[in-house]
């Protein structure tokens, strides 16, 4: 039973990289990244997040941007605090997506969260291809 996480992933890490691969799938291959025309998505803005990752996200005066990669059972959210890089691990059966204003998308995890900024067509159409990676990986009811 794997529980989302926040991890710095700044350094490359064997033990590391097994954890995240067991939590949300090891990285597509070339060819399925091709299939699904692509699994990286735009940057986006971070408007809020929850206190944990706000701690990070104001010890630097930049703007926060985030970018999503798509797993086979799950997503990687990854942004920058100082010189660090941080993964925010979120299996499918832990992530919740709301749409909550015409230019904004709440991703919640836990009692984590973070709203991005969301205002191009691309990015919109990565929130749709998450949406659907989700409902198609997520078991069927079976009653």
């Amino acid at each position: 039973n794997f529980t989302a996480m926040m991890i710095n992933i700044s350094y490359r890490d064997e033990v590391i990289e097994k954890k995240i691969n067991s939590i949300v799938g090891s990285p597509y291959s070339l060819t399925d990244r091709i299939k699904k025309n692509g699994v990286g998505s735009p940057r986006f803005k971070i408007n809020k997040s929850s206190e944990k990752i706000n701690n990070l996200l104001v010890l630097d005066k930049n703007i926060n941007y985030c970018n999503i990669e798509l797993r086979p059972k799950g997503i990687i959210i990854r942004f920058r605090s100082l010189l660090e890089t941080y993964g925010l691990i979120i299996p499918f059966h832990k992530l919740n997506i709301h749409k909550e204003k015409s230019n904004q998308y709440s991703v919640f995890f836990d009692s984590s969260f973070v709203k991005l900024h969301v205002n191009k067509d691309g990015e919109y159409s990565f929130f749709r291809k998450l949406i659907a990676e989700k409902a198609s990986s997520t078991p069927k009811n079976p009653f």
